[in-house]
């Protein structure tokens, strides 16, 4: 039961709603295109006398890379005894931080929305409401800026473990051997790299929103109500 719900859809042709509904769609679009990613890159192996044989690197969401298993079990590879061996690395902190700063910044954007298309007369009549608005607003528009910072290093670390010189760094039958490592077949990163351009571009959005959500505040409205008006004038006192 919605006690005191009015349906009032005008907040969306305003900035303070336009914008919180852009807010929803960026968020969606950033951890969206971060949590459902998997890819696998293909490592050949030249071993010479014209043998080669192929590695399959799968890696996905939420990049603990030192989990996945690039040889399972004792195999030979180019008449080599190679035993279990993983990817280096490990990006889950960054990448479940990005992730978890988009879902709650989508949660509360609906929240907000709901707000403001049903309850506005509430949110305006408080001073609470607003200026908690704010806080959580440009709380949110910092912690984008540090968790897209932390995820983009955490990409580069991906994507540094599972090319050629990663994966040869990794796998002892590349080092010192007449074997040569090569990724031949890169997984598309695409999605990542544009998971990263939306981190930031939501840490401006959500920046530019919390000017919005502050001039409903009574700190907007006390300092321009203190200040005197145009062509206003002091009298002087008579002698």
């Amino acid at each position: 039961m919605m006690t005191g719900f009015r349906l009032n859809l005008s907040p969306l042709k305003e900035p303070l709603g336009f914008v919180k509904l852009v807010e929803w769609l960026t968020a969606i679009f950033a951890f969206g295109s971060c949590g459902g990613f998997s890819g696998t890159n293909v490592v050949s192996l030249f071993c010479g006398g014209g043998m080669n044989e192929t590695l399959n690197a799968s890696f996905h969401y939420p990049f603990r890379l030192s989990q996945v298993p690039l040889i399972d079990g004792n195999v030979t590879i180019c008449n080599h005894s190679v035993t279990t061996t993983h990817l280096m690395g490990d990006s889950s902190s960054a990448a479940e931080f990005f992730v978890g700063i988009g879902v709650v910044c989508f949660l509360y954007s609906m929240v907000a929305l709901l707000v403001y298309l049903g309850y506005m007369h509430v949110y305006k009549d408080s001073d609470f409401g607003p200026i908690f608005d704010f806080i959580i607003t440009a709380v949110l528009a910092f912690l984008w800026l540090v968790c897209s910072s932390a995820w983009a290093k955490g990409l580069q670390n991906v994507k540094d473990a599972t090319d050629t010189d990663g994966i040869s760094g990794t796998l002892a039958l590349c080092k010192g051997t007449n074997v040569t490592c090569e990724v031949t077949d890169f997984a598309n990163m695409r999605t990542l790299n544009i998971s990263v351009v939306f981190g930031y571009l939501n840490m401006f959005i959500w920046a530019g929103n919390a000017w919005f959500v502050y001039k409903e505040t009574r700190w907007h409205s006390q300092k321009f109500s203190s200040q005197p008006g145009p062509g206003r004038q002091q009298v002087p006192a008579p002698i």
